[in-house]
């Protein structure tokens, strides 16, 4: 059995991306990867298949505690996948449920964690759940209660706040754990990518790192997904690419809108330079 690299970060912060990137550089292919394959490669720790099979009733009649007993043979079943580490999305905070930790240390390899600005996150979280207005949105990164809850195909996952998450992954500093910014990976992708890719200890050379990014463009995922359909987008969700760009807040929050989730996330802002000019 191989070991999980968690791929992780809160709700619309770049996973996904990072997820498709390394994927494109590991199948080291002259086309890039159909989006709609990529569970198959790099499973969701959410999916219901993982846990299912050691339940002794059907998750829906178990409780709370019960379900959360189930997590560390899961995510040993997910390594059975292949021999190497194999890359899990996961959106859950870094930390413990009913007592059992939500990320298995003992079949762990190590994390990429990638965090996003809350100013641009609250405007694609509103568009990802088809939420009404963007102070809802506000409201929902805000909460300490956030998560999804038990599904026909997903287990909880459970987020906190987009404060309490990046503190979750952030605060203390681990030599397993690669911190890297959405922002950087946007403004200057061969250089973080690449970062990414040392951290994991992936033999790749510029060449490679370069045409996986290409593949891995906003662009072309946008494409794939208009002309296919992207099986991971929820329902209520028009697209799940939707432009991939920083700072497109600026057009759209008005200046209490900023106030607003500066107020809420203040620490965690300052830490990673995300305080606008004036607030």
């Amino acid at each position: 059995m191989g070991a999980i690299i968690w791929l992780a970060s809160y709700p619309k912060s770049g996973n996904t991306w990072m997820r498709i990137f390394l994927l494109n550089l590991l199948r080291d292919k002259d086309e890039p990867l159909d989006i709609n394959k990529m569970a198959s490669l790099s499973p969701i720790d959410a999916g219901r298949v993982w846990y299912e099979p050691d339940a002794r009733l059907p998750l829906e009649e178990l409780t709370e505690p019960d379900i959360a007993r189930l997590l560390p043979a899961g995510h040993k079943r997910i390594t059975a996948l292949r021999p190497d580490p194999i890359l899990v999305k996961t959106h859950n905070f870094f930390g413990s449920w009913h007592g059992v930790p939500l990320h298995t240390a003992s079949v762990s390899a190590g994390a990429v964690y990638i965090v996003r600005n809350p100013l641009d996150v609250a405007v694609s979280i509103r568009g990802h759940f088809g939420m009404s207005d963007l102070d809802r949105a506000i409201e929902y990164i805000a909460s300490e209660n956030m998560g999804a809850r038990l599904g026909p195909e997903r287990m909880p996952e459970f987020y906190r706040s987009w404060s309490g998450h990046v503190r979750s992954w952030t605060e203390k500093p681990s030599a397993k754990i690669h911190v890297v910014k959405y922002e950087d990976l946007v403004a200057a992708p061969e250089v973080h990518f690449a970062r990414a890719v040392k951290f994991l200890g992936i033999p790749a050379n510029a060449t490679q790192i370069a045409r996986a990014i290409r593949f891995s463009s906003f662009e072309r995922l946008q494409k794939q997904e208009s002309e296919q359909g992207f099986i991971e987008r929820p329902e209520q969700s028009d697209a799940f690419f939707r432009g991939g760009k920083s700072g497109a807040w600026r057009d759209v929050l008005t200046p209490e809108q900023v106030a607003r989730i500066v107020a809420d996330h203040r620490e965690q802002m300052a830490r990673f330079n995300y305080i606008p000019e004036g607030y």
